[in-house]
């Protein structure tokens, strides 16, 4: 049998490609075995319940079943998680937000919002209260661009609630008197509000019996 070897004179180039793809090197890296998307799930969690600042490294990566390197290399930094979690949040346990302003009146807009935030904020399967408030109640210098990110949803979320609400006054669904804008402010600072409560301990009942003394200011 000839055997070729490389020298001065021999370069790869000149080798039969049958040789040079023995002479490869292996495929390196090793296929994902985990799934993103439960992944992802088990870190809103951990997000949710211990906040931002609260959560760790080692607590995301022990509570999603992988390595640091395998969670850069699938979602980014703490940070970017972070954002893909509120995604997932925002399409996910919150999504009836959005959802209430398909309501036929601007009464029952309302009521479907507060009946769907007691049942999240009290669901005993999950944490307590909302994560874009919990997660960011304590935001310092080096977790602005988090919190920016928070309230910029909330911020899209209660401009199309004074959309909704508009339309409502544009109908007659609403006293002319309405500003639109206050009044969903003003839903808002009530659902912030059972979202703290919830955290601290409160029921679905005390929780209940609190949207029931605010929907007795609303004007309609």
């Amino acid at each position: 049998m000839k055997v070729i070897t490389l020298d001065k004179q021999t370069s790869m180039n000149n080798l039969p490609i049958s040789m040079k793809k023995d002479l490869s090197p292996p495929c390196v890296g090793r296929p994902r075995c985990f799934d993103p998307e439960e992944a992802l799930e088990k870190a809103m969690q951990v997000f949710w319940k211990q906040g931002y600042e609260g959560t760790s490294l080692s607590d995301l990566t022990e509570a999603m079943g992988i390595n640091r390197p395998s969670l850069y290399a699938t979602f980014g930094n703490k940070e970017a998680l972070f954002v893909k979690v509120m995604d997932r949040y925002s399409a996910g346990p919150v999504a009836y937000v959005l959802d209430s302003l398909n309501e036929p009146t601007v009464k029952k807009v309302i009521e479907k919002l507060f009946a769907d935030a007691v049942s999240l904020f009290a669901d005993p399967d999950l944490p307590r209260g909302c994560m874009g408030i919990q997660g960011v109640l304590c935001g310092s210098k080096e977790t602005a661009s988090v919190v920016e990110n928070v309230r910029a949803r909330r911020v899209a979320t209660q401009k199309k609630m004074a959309e909704r609400f508009e339309r409502g006054i544009q109908e007659g669904d609403l006293p002319s008197s309405v500003n639109a804008e206050d009044l969903a402010r003003h839903l808002v600072i009530i659902l912030n509000g059972l979202s703290i409560q919830a955290s601290n301990g409160a029921c679905r009942e005390e929780l209940k019996r609190a949207v029931g003394f605010a929907l007795q200011s609303l004007p309609f």
